[in-house]
């Protein structure tokens, strides 16, 4: 479902949000324990004539773990390589853009934990030891030869970081989580992305946008262009308050950063199960939609607000989905409620 506006993966229409990418450290906005951590990693490495540790970037998508890989790159002076965990399929493409590094590069992998365990084998003795490992001939005249690689970097982006292996992780220098921005931080990159656009634009559209985008820089960047075509074709470019609400009304984002489909979620959940607790495959199937999507792709931002529950029995509404939807909050609910804090308490007293 990455067609959707509020989608934090990527989507055809993102390819202009290249122009909006911050491409220095100094203008980057936001994650402001990792970037000062990566000044200093940078600066350290450059003073040594070093190159860097190898980097694992992981947390929810749209947060800019693909745009910091550039700018790290940038800020060492080296090159990068780009690639998908997806696209490397065999050991033998990941040993040729091995081999093709050059001291001190960079290889960015994106959806790291989708590259294939086979591969994920290969790069142990290289980010260890800078070497591979090729076996040559067959049968008992077999043999192993070490081929030694340049001293480059790994940086890792994912979503998943609990489907990457442990040793694998473990061979990483640096691991950080990008976590989902604030409001006013939310609201500087859109100031940002909007003087990029020459957009003339009111405080209160920019905020009305900022409070929409989910804390996620590249919905946010996504929402302000499809508000900018309508307030080229409706208010010859002036973007205000008026012409953002009406904007993100046409394009069913509500106050919340919901869409419909998250609506429809919210609303099955309420009134064909009355409030739950029920089960994830039968809340997908009343939606038409996969157990997996609604799992990675909906429930998370609702998690987020607050609005659903994930318990032993099921998925729960919380009193917050009740107020959001403007319905009475059931009475077996709150007991249901009650009982479920009670067994985590208990869980919790028994663990400690």
């Amino acid at each position: 479902m990455t067609d959707r506006i509020v989608s934090a993966g990527p989507n055809e229409g993102d390819h202009s949000e290249v122009n909006l990418r911050p491409r220095t450290i100094e203008e980057y906005i936001g994650q402001e324990r990792v970037v000062e951590n990566l000044q200093i990693a940078v600066k350290a490495a450059r003073m040594r004539k070093e190159s860097l540790d190898h980097l694992l970037l992981h947390g929810p998508p749209g947060l800019g773990k693909t745009t910091l890989a550039s700018i790290v790159a940038s800020e060492m002076g080296v090159n990068i390589k780009i690639s998908s965990g997806p696209a490397i399929e065999r050991a033998s493409d990941l040993v040729s853009i091995l081999m093709g590094l050059r001291d001190g590069d960079i290889f960015f992998i994106d959806e790291f934990h989708r590259m294939p365990r086979v591969v994920q084998e290969v790069l142990y003795p290289a980010m260890e030891d800078f070497a591979l490992d090729v076996v040559t001939g067959r049968g008992p005249g077999a043999r192993s030869v070490r081929v030694p690689l340049p001293r480059f970097t790994i940086i890792a982006a994912t979503t998943r970081v609990a489907l990457i292996t442990a040793p694998l992780r473990d061979r990483f220098g640096v691991v950080y989580r990008l976590d989902f921005y604030k409001a006013n931080e939310v609201d500087q990159i859109l100031r940002r992305s909007a003087g990029i656009l020459s957009l003339d634009f009111e405080d209160q559209a920019i905020q009305l946008i900022a409070g929409r985008s989910r804390g996620t820089p590249r919905i946010a960047n996504r929402l302000l262009r499809r508000v900018r075509d309508y307030a080229d074709v409706i208010s010859d470019g002036n973007l205000t308050k008026t012409v953002a609400e009406e904007a993100l009304s046409k394009l069913g984002v509500d106050g919340l950063g919901l869409d419909e489909i998250d609506q429809m979620l919210l609303d099955g959940l309420v009134q064909k199960f009355s409030g739950g607790p029920v089960g994830l495959e039968t809340l997908a199937a009343s939606i038409g939609e996969e157990a997996d999507t609604v799992m990675d792709v909906y429930e998370p931002y609702l998690l987020q607000l607050g609005f659903i529950q994930r318990t032993p029995r099921g998925r729960l509404a919380t009193r917050l989905a009740y107020e959001h939807l403007n319905e009475p909050y059931p009475e077996h609910l709150e007991a249901h409620q009650i009982k479920v804090q009670g067994d985590q308490l208990a869980f919790n007293e028994n663990d400690n």
